[in-house]
């Protein structure tokens, strides 16, 4: 990393190329470029720069390149992995101006955004004209387009519809040296060549600056129908998840959230939803259908009712409003909020096929027992996407920094040997790096090393992240 002088005798060069009110040095600026949403790190960048377009971006990574000096891509700052967070210094890279809504082609049902664009403010743009973007991350509402492309991420509704790389068509792409490339064709179909659009959905800011995608729409689906089942067990809850679907039917969305979870997320949110709560209920799953048929929604509900009573579920609520509705999902979309509001935390992102799903929730608690933690779970529980919220509470310094990583490498390795991995949807960041080799071989992990060398052969871009 070069020196604070060295980086700082840059600002000329930057304000030049975005304009003196686009670059920052004070430490106040810089401090609130360093913290995301991954626990209490604190990685601030030496200096932010603020480009509107795709040729400043070209321009300002050139420049860097040119001197060798580190550039961290920052998005939105929602993020749960450190993926946006300055490790190493350098230029912090702030794509916030690039927000626009280029353009929606409703013939070919497509959008085409820059990185900046709040996901939520996307979604209600294209539903103007009758069309659908799917993924929807619990954070959609401050989250960006760019963040969401380079975590790959996904959200409740990726159960029916898939994770972001599912609606990418093309990108236009930064590489480290500052040459701009398109990825692929605004096509449904294109096998021409390597896919280079799909290598860089996911690749967490390391491979290249995407600063333009072309996205996939639907059909708007007309109607939803959405209910909160409480269970007297959370593995019972669970164990009913695969068996809705093996019963034919694929909710929208299928969300688990265990007893603390929904308990601390109604503390926490203000006007909380009038839910009846009883002593017995150890977990819920708040369960989505939708479609253009009501009728057979109604009926996918009575199945989904029919299904869940042979895991002790309790009376089923139905949303009978749109209000209803929306209290519920604000509800289950703050639970990350709740969780970190009431302790000092860690959060894992697991994931495994959805049937074994009641396995890795009797592991979590196993190894918390073994290891002396107390663990908050929800999440996707359709796809098998269980976030695991570790927290503090009584655990001792010592425990939290010694114990605690031993405790997680265990349970990383229980989730890889039910045949899952150790990240869904939040990226490996800089948090996660550490456990890179329980899902991949020493052959695998040099693969994707050679692959960000051709990318990037000064290690210059998202430098700290991945890999140790």
């Amino acid at each position: 990393m070069k020196s604070s002088s060295n980086i700082l005798s840059l600002k000329s060069h930057l304000e030049a190329i975005c304009g003196k009110e686009n670059v920052f040095t004070t430490e106040e600026v810089l401090k609130a470029y360093g913290s995301d949403h991954t626990e209490d790190l604190s990685f601030p960048p030496q200096i932010l720069v603020k480009p509107g377009s795709t040729e400043e971006v070209s321009a300002i990574l050139s420049l860097s390149y040119e001197v060798e000096v580190p550039v961290t891509p920052i998005g939105a700052l929602t993020g749960l992995s450190g993926g946006a967070l300055s490790v190493k210094g350098g230029i912090g890279l702030s794509l916030e101006r690039m927000n626009k809504i280029l353009k929606i082609d409703t013939n070919n049902m497509q959008v085409t955004t820059q990185p900046a664009v709040i996901t939520q403010l996307l979604q209600e743009e294209v539903a103007k004209y009758g069309l659908y973007y799917a993924p929807d991350p619990a954070s959609r509402g401050t989250c960006s387009i760019g963040g969401n492309l380079a975590e790959n991420s996904g959200g409740p509704r990726a159960l029916k519809y898939g994770v972001t790389k599912d609606f990418v068509l093309n990108l236009e792409v930064v590489l480290p040296n500052g040459e701009i490339i398109q990825t692929g064709a605004n096509t449904l179909k294109n096998s021409t060549g390597y896919n280079l659009t799909q290598l860089l959905v996911g690749s967490e800011g390391t491979l290249g600056v995407i600063t333009k995608a072309v996205l996939k729409l639907l059909p708007l689906p007309k109607h939803n129908l959405l209910m909160l089942v409480p269970f007297s067990s959370a593995f019972k809850a669970c164990e009913a998840v695969a068996a809705i679907f093996n019963a034919g039917i694929t909710p929208s969305a299928l969300e688990f959230m265990e007893r603390d979870a929904i308990d601390w997320t109604l503390d926490f949110v203000d006007s909380p939803p009038q839910l009846e709560i009883k002593e017995h209920h150890q977990a819920h799953l708040l369960i989505e259908v939708d479609g253009n048929d009501q009728e057979v929604l109604f009926k996918d509900c009575e199945k989904i009712s029919e299904v869940v009573q042979r895991y002790e579920a309790d009376e089923v609520m139905f949303a009978d409003s749109e209000a209803q509705k929306e209290a519920l999902w604000f509800l289950r979309r703050r639970v990350g909020e709740a969780v970190k509001a009431n302790s000092i935390y860690k959060e894992e992102d697991t994931v495994v096929p959805r049937f074994e799903l009641p396995k890795l929730l009797e592991g979590v608690k196993r190894i918390g027992e073994k290891y002396g933690f107390k663990s908050v779970c929800y999440g996707h529980a359709g796809d098998g996407n269980l976030h695991i919220n570790i927290v503090k509470a009584d655990m001792t310094d010592q425990q939290w920094s010694e114990e605690l990583p031993k405790g997680i490498r265990e349970l990383f390795q229980l989730t890889v040997d039910l045949g899952g991995t150790i990240s869904g949807e939040h990226g490996i960041g800089y948090v996660q790096k550490g456990y890179m080799d329980i899902p991949f071989s020493k052959v695998e992990l040099e693969l994707m090393k050679k692959i960000k060398k051709v990318f990037d052969p000064k290690g210059l871009l998202n430098p700290g992240k991945i890999w140790e």
